[in-house]
């Protein structure tokens, strides 16, 4: 566990481990908290783990964590680390299990009066069309071919099969695809997880949510992308489900046994990793570039169920537009001034969002609070390699959670806000209570505070659908 004095303060809202704090740091590690944050964070291992992502190879000035940071697996989750190609690394656990975990939020022409006597049909309609549930498959049970093509082609390809328009597209972090993806570097075992999981929502912190925007902060950017108060949008949280975790398993398998050839040493098994131009590198960018392509795909396929849903209650003249798709979960080449000078670097982001200027950044709270679309600044490129936090952070475990949490009260709380609830099990509702999760009025007013995004607005939910 790291003290507190270990850290010094840079700015109200930034804190710094320095370089000179443990003999194998090649950077200082840096964490975007509040003090009231701080002491719930130093609770864990997160900083510890962040102190350990600053000793990897070729990192490039500092080793980051948002303020919604908690303890992961190797990296702690919302952390951010940027290396170079030339003598830094490439690492799983700096991506996660599931392979771009991402956001996409949908706008209605409806407003919240409009649906709120349509709540419980519009939960259980959305809960009936997009599949939920630890590996639980969909609709879609693709061969080999048909499942390489989304893997090289992700979102693009869902579209060109009729589950989209363009405008998905356009509306998506990367066009929804990755082109250094290559099918063949995803191993059969992963395949054989994914084939029938296109369009399915999973488990855990996975959801469908109706919301409606209580606030408008910034009125030009909510008008630029078509928003405005008490508007009903559907905000849609998955990753790259069995397929994603699996290519991740085999990554880090492979980079164990891999290691002693290039002689890296870690404080840490689990920050398995190998340098980024070394084959098993470039193998794996492929594979995880194939797993986001598929979850940007899953997303899209789920947009489209719940376009289904909504023609179902609403009828063919109520769309659902996009507004955009981000992910949380990957590593992407990306240029920074370093230096002086441009460099191309890896940048890891693990539950941290991108905020480049003027895009969407998409942060969802914990069930039943609330989320927020902010628009990342110009800032957040010099101070962050353009990265936000991703949601609110838990505070607790999962197993804590369910001990703590009473779920036939929390499901009391949650009707007396008029939020519906379609869940699959009821121990996926006490895992995700609120009570386990970090405010995220909080979290949001760091980054606001830090210069790294802005807010655009708030939206409260309605209907919450789980696995």
């Amino acid at each position: 566990m790291i003290p507190r004095n270990a850290l010094k303060q840079l700015s109200p809202f930034l804190w710094e481990i320095p370089q000179t704090w443990r003999h194998d740091m090649l950077v200082p590690a840096r964490v975007y908290a509040s003090e009231k944050m701080l002491d719930q964070i130093l609770q864990d291992r997160s900083l510890e783990q962040l102190v350990n992502v600053s000793t990897l190879p070729g990192i490039v000035r500092y080793a980051l964590a948002m303020p919604d940071v908690h303890e992961g697996y190797g990296f702690p989750v919302g952390g951010v680390a940027a290396f170079d190609l030339d003598t830094g690394i490439i690492s799983p656990g700096g991506i996660g299990y599931d392979i771009n975990c991402g956001v996409r939020l949908l706008r209605s022409s409806l407003t919240k009066d409009d649906v709120v006597k349509h709540l419980s049909a519009i939960g259980k309609t959305i809960f009936s069309k997009v599949p939920s549930g630890v590996g639980k498959g969909g609709t879609f049970d693709m061969k080999a071919k048909a499942l390489d093509e989304v893997l090289n082609d992700g979102a693009k390809r869902m579209v060109a099969l009729g589950y989209g328009e363009q405008e998905d597209l356009e509306k998506t972090e990367s066009g929804g695809q990755l082109e250094s993806a290559d099918a063949s570097c995803v191993s059969v075992q992963a395949k054989a997880r994914g084939h029938d999981q296109l369009g399915t929502l999973g488990a855990g912190n996975h959801f469908v949510e109706v919301e409606y925007i209580s606030a408008i902060y910034d009125d030009l950017e909510a008008e630029r992308l078509g928003l405005q108060k008490h508007q009903v949008c559907v905000m849609v949280h998955t990753g790259s489900r069995g397929l994603g975790h699996q290519v991740a398993t085999d990554a880090i398998r492979n980079m164990n046994k891999a290691m002693v050839r290039y002689g890296i040493s870690l404080p840490d098994r689990e920050l398995a990793c190998v340098p980024f131009n070394s084959s098993e590198g470039r193998e794996y960018l492929k594979a995880m570039s194939a797993a986001a392509n598929f979850a940007w795909a899953n997303r899209q396929v789920v947009t489209w169920e719940i376009r289904e849903a909504w023609k179902e209650i609403f009828g063919n003249s109520e769309t659902l537009s996009l507004v955009y798709d981000v992910a949380h979960n990957i590593a992407k080449l990306e240029t920074y001034e370093v230096d002086g000078m441009h460099r191309k670097l890896i940048v890891h982001r693990k539950g941290a969002t991108r905020a480049f200027p003027g895009q969407p950044v998409l942060i969802p709270g914990s069930m039943g609070t609330g989320s927020y679309l902010l628009s990342g600044l110009q800032d957040a490129m010099n101070i962050s390699f353009g990265s936000s936090c991703h949601g609110a952070g838990r505070t607790m475990s999962r197993t804590k959670a369910r001990k703590n949490t009473n779920i036939a009260v929390l499901l009391e709380e949650l009707s007396a806000k008029g939020i519906v609830v379609n869940a699959g099990s009821r121990e996926g509702i006490s895992e995700e209570a609120p009570s386990a999760y970090k405010n995220v009025d909080d979290v949001v007013q760091v980054i606001g505070e830090s210069g790294i995004a802005k807010k655009i607005a708030r939206l409260k939910p309605l209907a919450v659908i789980k696995g």
